[in-house]
């Protein structure tokens, strides 16, 4: 699956509930194939506008090693404690920066399957959440902490999706001079 980068509109799109007949075999595999994008990309958290699609889910891996899906979630609770973290995102590769965050939180939302739950999480658990949770929001980290910061990494990332479009218009150029060079040659042998 691809990561949207920063910078991709998707990523700043408050994400539509997802209806109740969507949950189905086909969401589920979505579901498989982003907790496999997410481990190769060595991350423990991510959202469906990071793929692409615009509706309110996540999974997350933490440090207790299990597998959650939220669907439609809701924080319904965070403690006034903070703590802050260094935190980065599969859709800003390269970059961190610590950020402040309440310590705990209780969230309601649909498993998989479609059946509700509600979990207190404290530690990393409630910080994945509260991060994949903002995805949802469209809202990335960076914007949780210093402004400065927060724009020399738009405008790195910027330049990224910049040098990253200028290649693919490169590729598919070369691609389009070699089946053009294959065309004529098969039209050439065609017509012998």
């Amino acid at each position: 699956m691809k990561i949207y980068k920063l910078g991709e509109e998707v990523l700043r799109k408050k994400a539509l509930p997802v209806k109740e007949e969507e949950i189905n075999d086909s969401l589920r595999e979505t579901f498989n194939e982003m907790f496999e994008t997410m481990l190769e990309a060595d991350g423990v958290g991510l959202a469906a506008p990071q793929i692409g699609d615009s509706r309110r889910y996540f999974v997350i891996i933490s440090d207790d090693e299990i597998r959650r899906v939220f669907i439609n979630p809701q924080i319904v609770a965070t403690s006034n404690d903070l703590c802050d973290y260094d935190e980065g995102c599969l859709s800003l590769p390269g970059f961190n920066e610590t950020i402040k965050r309440p310590s705990k939180v209780t969230v309601q939302a649909l498993n998989e399957n479609g059946k509700p739950f509600t979990l207190e999480a404290d530690g990393l658990l409630a910080r994945i959440i509260q991060h994949e949770y903002d995805h949802l929001e469209g809202i990335v980290y960076i914007d949780r902490g210093d402004p400065q910061i927060a724009a020399e990494i738009t405008e790195k990332m910027k330049k990224r999706l910049e040098r990253s479009a200028k290649k693919e218009a490169e590729k598919a150029k070369k691609a389009a001079k070699i089946a053009a060079k294959i065309a004529a040659k098969e039209a050439k042998k065609a017509s012998k």
